[in-house]
């Protein structure tokens, strides 16, 4: 189990932060970091599921969550290209859930009432 969300962690920042070399080996370092400083928990430890999910979890804001944005001068305007990739979520407002499954309506409205 925490070899695979090891795993999942690796492939997550290798995902993110391609072509980044600098963020991407801070990113691994930090992530074997975490993971040599809980290497001595116990299959039966409280404390090792939660640790688990923890590292699923980064990984998937990783994959999903993180755009790289590389800054681009044109004509005098700053701009940045973003690095979107296959993994990234994508959606409208009408996709971001609030708790209990609300959606985001505001002044009565959704998104796609426009």
């Amino acid at each position: 189990m925490a070899l695979a969300a090891y795993r999942h962690l690796l492939r997550s920042t290798r995902i993110a932060f391609q072509g980044d070399a600098q963020v991407l080996h801070a990113a691994r370092f930090q992530a074997r970091d975490a993971f040599r400083k809980n290497a001595s928990m116990q299959q039966g430890d409280p404390a090792l599921r939660p640790a688990i999910a923890h590292a699923e979890e980064v990984a998937k804001i990783l994959r999903e969550n993180v755009v790289q944005g590389k800054r681009v001068d044109r004509e005098g305007e700053e701009r940045y290209k973003l690095r979107i990739h296959e993994h990234t979520e994508r959606g409208d407002n009408d996709t971001v859930k609030m708790p209990n499954g609300q959606k985001v309506v505001i002044d009565g409205k959704k998104c796609s009432d426009r």
